[in-house]
């Protein structure tokens, strides 16, 4: 796979540009029966969810909207609130490791799922 090289005009120096980060993406690969997709999730996206995910208010509506289900079950559970400093650096090392499969799960039925950085 041949890689993006942008050079500084004046001194000829290798430099990252902003668009080079904005292609770093999360794929998804889902082979099923019929199907065949790949996603690609830029980080610009995955930075989003975990924003909306840590959110106060995300959390107290999850917990509300699970609420009943939890109390026919007769289950005591609460969804914790997920601290948005903590994922971060996680997902800045992602990036980081380029190429790596995080996730590689295939069925009987032959159906496959595969989460590659």
């Amino acid at each position: 796979m041949a890689k993006l090289l942008i050079l500084n005009r004046q001194t000829e120096i290798p430099f990252r540009s902003s668009s080079i980060s904005v292609m770093l993406m999360l794929y998804v690969k889902v082979k099923a029966k019929d199907i065949r997709l790949t996603i690609p999730i830029p980080y610009a996206i995955l930075n989003l969810a975990i924003s909306i995910f840590c959110s106060k208010l995300f959390h107290k509506n999850v917990n509300k909207w699970t609420k009943e289900h939890f109390e026919r079950k007769k289950l005591d559970f609460t969804f914790p609130l997920i601290d948005k400093e903590a994922l971060k650096p996680i997902v800045k090392e992602l990036k980081n490791q380029k190429g790596i499969v995080i996730v590689d799960v295939k069925a009987k039925d032959g159906s496959e799922v595969q989460v590659r950085l």
